[in-house]
């Protein structure tokens, strides 16, 4: 598990670390550019989740393939998910257009809004290189050739940090474009990222590549395998989608208050990639477990996972409590939005381990198959629980963002105990491979 995790977990923390450097630099600048970045990265993510959610069907699929042996039914996955990839993209495109009235209508900040969708536009180049990406990253990890993908994104950050300097601040005759020209760094990143990641791994992937398979364009198989995808996107929704109405309900108390909020929950996020790389180690090693059928292994995998995940979160909620403080001044000099987030990061603490546990427990599950009933778990535990606590506490007991932050405690709270559930549940029956091209799915 630990070999297979560290390094997913590295180009987990790689990812994050773009938008990090993006948060810092442009932190430098001012309030309002930062929570500018920040509710643009919010709209970013919360459209383009749903995608990665559907393409990380190929967790599932390649895992148990390879687990079987199966090295055609491994080629068509990477080809039918290049796809969906491209259509996935197109969709994401044009949903980033009207993010300027989507902000208006929503009641940001009128000071905010103009930047923040003029960041969401400059995002667009990002987004097939963003998603093709994710296609090759969740094959490879299912093959166990992560070392490519950690070039890729080791060369993507240094990028980003270089042409961050260059187009926030102008450098070289450039105009400084404050939190707009971190957008313009991102997109050009991606690039660089594909780029790499296609060169570094072509030798172990191009037998997957080429030749093109006819079978990977017919449309049942392609309908089986978003049948398995569309669950986890939606639940990426979700997840993502009661943090940014969160930091929404930020907007409607000031731009300090969205700063603060971006600040902590930026913190917490870089270290959610420990435990949702070892997820993302579940679902390939359980998924393989299941290829095999080997029913004993994937319960061994799924204990280890478990127990990873919650000692790393128990270690990083410690961090949060006792020096909240520091961690703020690491993102903006800008005194008000310190006071607060100083006052969010120990909260962050609290919910760690119940984030970390349930990141885990679903990515057992996605190799085990299950897809639906986390996405219902979901529903329950932030939309219909965590979101009204939030509500209540931040608006109508006069807490507000620490009102609004307990919600998400409480959310995070019940589906970290009912995935653990699921998990146990599922782990106790027969375990069956995921077939697509030759039958349906088995239930």
């Amino acid at each position: 598990m630990l070999r297979l995790a560290l390094p997913i977990t590295l180009v987990q923390v790689g990812l994050m670390l773009m938008g990090v450097t993006d948060t810092v630099i442009v932190g430098r600048v001012s309030a309002v550019a930062l929570a500018s970045v920040a509710l643009g990265n919010l709209y970013f993510f919360v459209i383009s989740v749903f995608g990665m959610g559907v393409l990380m069907a190929l967790d599932p699929i390649v895992a148990q393939a390879v687990g079987a042996g199966d090295r055609p039914a491994v080629a068509r996955a990477l080809q039918r998910g290049f796809l969906l990839a491209a259509a996935i993209s197109l969709l994401t495109s044009l949903l980033f257009a009207p993010a300027e009235r989507v902000f208006a209508a929503l009641g940001q900040p009128a000071e905010v809004t103009p930047m923040a969708a003029a960041f969401v536009r400059a995002s667009i180049p990002g987004t097939l290189p963003f998603f093709a990406f994710i296609v090759l990253r969740q094959s490879l990890q299912a093959l166990g050739r992560t070392g490519p993908i950690l070039v890729s994104i080791l060369i993507a950050n240094i990028a980003n940090i270089a042409l961050d300097l260059i187009l926030v601040f102008g450098r070289f005759g450039l105009p400084a474009l404050g939190g707009v020209g971190s957008a313009w760094a991102s997109s050009a990143s991606r690039w660089v990222m594909l780029a790499v990641l296609l060169a570094a791994a072509w030798r172990p992937i191009a037998g997957a590549m080429l030749p093109l398979r006819r079978e990977a364009v017919e449309a049942a198989p392609l309908g089986r395998m978003i049948r398995v995808g569309v669950p986890i996107g939606a639940q990426g929704v979700l997840e993502y989608g009661v943090f940014a109405l969160v930091a929404i309900l930020m907007g409607r108390i000031g731009a300090a208050e969205v700063a603060a909020h971006q600040v902590a929950i930026n913190i917490a996020s870089l270290t959610f990639m420990v435990p949702l790389g070892v997820g993302a180690a579940a679902a390939v090693l359980v998924g393989r477990a299941v290829g095999r059928g080997d029913a004993a292994a994937a319960r061994s995998y799924a204990r280890a996972a478990l127990a990873c995940g919650a000692l790393f979160m128990s270690c990083t909620g410690a961090l949060f409590l006792l020096a909240p403080g520091v961690l703020a001044r690491l993102y903006t000099t800008q005194a008000p939005v310190i006071a607060l987030a100083s006052l969010l990061i120990p909260l962050a603490g609290v919910f760690q381990i119940f984030d970390g546990v349930q990141a885990v427990a679903a990515g057992v599950l996605r190799g085990l198959g299950d897809t639906l009933v986390p996405l219902v778990v979901n529903i329950l535990g932030f939309w219909l629980i965590g979101l009204p606590v939030s509500l209540y506490l931040g608006f109508r007991a006069g807490m507000g963002p620490l009102g609004l932050w307990w919600g998400l405690v409480v959310g995070l709270a019940v589906v970290a105990v009912v995935n653990v559930l699921r998990v146990r549940v599922r782990l106790k029956r027969d375990l069956r491979r995921l077939v697509i091209n030759e039958e349906p799915i088995a239930a």
